[in-house]
């Protein structure tokens, strides 16, 4: 019996058939990009190995049979398990750099990488000052990584209580030929952090989805570990020890740059005596804020 795909003979065919296979699937997107078009088109560009920013020249190249189930199987297992496309694919893309990922994870997309690529200015007046960083909740290493680039005199440390996470991020660690520069530590937040650190910045991404919310995830942000999503009834669970106990680990002129995602108004609730700086970046406003360690020792 002929495969029902052969009528599929070029990459613009397979792209149509996937986009409508995706709507009509109601998938969801947000773990890298953000709508069927985008998400087709990388799931596909990697099966063939083209490079993954350049699809116009290849849309109507004819696919070898092998090449086109390749990517006939890659389209139906997004559609059948709902992963998201980077535990497929086994990678993710953030801020150019391509970061190592799977279900140990959660997929980075943290837009707290955007301020580390433009070195956090104003907020940091001369990056080359910056000694020393702790990336905490690290995950797969990327914003630790991240800020090993934007601050080039940096030590960084990259800190999880997952040690299955660390593994992922030891991986992107040696990736980006860092080993010298960043160091994953196990740590319950700063359980185990050496009582000699004083950072310069710590950057946070921590579990902050509040317990309905969770309760209405997806099926894509299901299959991410749920340990690095969920912060308790309000999302603010590890947000109230991170505030209490990062002071004691802060330079005196530190600064804290804290993702909340969604849930600006239960830090403002769990927090009213604090006035931090929301930052805002391209894809994210009211998310991200930051806090000097003046106002946290208060």
């Amino acid at each position: 019996m002929a495969s029902p795909y052969t009528e599929l003979l070029t990459l613009r065919d397979l792209l149509r058939w996937a986009i409508s296979r995706f709507q009509a699937a109601g998938l969801v997107f947000g773990h890298g990009s953000d709508n069927a078009w985008d998400e087709a088109a990388y799931l596909l560009l990697h099966s063939l190995h083209l490079p993954l920013d350049t699809l116009e020249p290849f849309l109507d190249a004819r696919l070898l049979e092998r090449e086109r189930q390749r990517c006939v199987d890659i389209i139906h297992e997004r559609v059948s398990t709902r992963k998201p496309a980077a535990y497929l694919t086994g990678e993710a893309w953030l801020q150019g750099e391509r970061f190592l990922v799977d279900e140990r994870v959660i997929v980075p997309r943290s837009p707290i990488a955007e301020l580390l690529t433009e070195n956090l200015a104003p907020w940091i007046p001369d990056p080359q000052a910056v000694q020393q960083v702790l990336d905490l909740c690290t995950g797969s290493g990327c914003l630790a990584i991240l800020a090993a680039l934007a601050f080039g005199e940096a030590q960084v440390d990259a800190a999880d209580v997952s040690a299955d996470a660390l593994a992922v991020a030891q991986s992107n660690i040696e990736l980006h030929g860092m080993q010298g520069r960043v160091t994953a530590l196990r740590s319950d937040l700063f359980a185990k952090i050496p009582e000699d650190r004083r950072y310069d910045l710590i950057v946070c991404n921590p579990p902050y989805v509040n317990t309905r919310s969770m309760s209405e995830l997806p099926a894509e942000y299901r299959h991410e570990p749920g340990l690095a999503l969920a912060g308790g009834m309000d999302g603010m669970d590890l947000v109230r020890r991170i505030l209490a106990q990062a002071p004691r680990f802060m330079a005196p002129k530190g600064l804290l740059v804290l993702e909340v995602g969604h849930e600006q108004e239960h830090f403002d609730q769990a927090f009213p005596e604090l006035e931090p700086i929301w930052l805002s970046t391209d894809t994210a406003s009211n998310q991200i804020l930051l806090l000097r360690r003046a106002q946290l020792a208060e």
